[in-house]
C-alpha cells in the first residue's frame, strides 16, 4: 500500500495519528504530518495497511489518499 498525505488538506483531527502513530504523527498544531519511516518508504509493510486503511476511511477531510 502507497499513501500520500495532503497537509494542506489536514484540519488536526487527529485520527491518523490514532489509528496507525507509526505512520502518522502530529506537529505541534495537531496538524498530521508522516513519520520519518513511513515518509522514507515507498510502501508500507502490510502489517499496517490495516490501520492506515482506518484512518484513511476515518479522515474527515480525506488528506489521506492512496496512491
Amino acid at each position: 500500500m502507497r499513501i500520500k498525505l495532503d497537509r494542506t488538506m489536514c484540519d488536526g483531527f487527529g485520527k491518523c495519528a490514532d489509528h496507525a502513530p507509526t505512520v502518522f504523527s502530529l506537529d505541534d498544531w495537531g496538524y498530521a504530518s508522516l513519520t520519518t519511516e513511513a515518509a522514507a518508504s515507498p510502501e508500507l509493510p502490510e502489517e499496517l495497511e490495516s490501520p492506515v486503511r482506518r484512518a484513511l476511511l476515518d479522515c474527515p477531510v480525506h488528506a489521506i489518499i492512496e496512491r
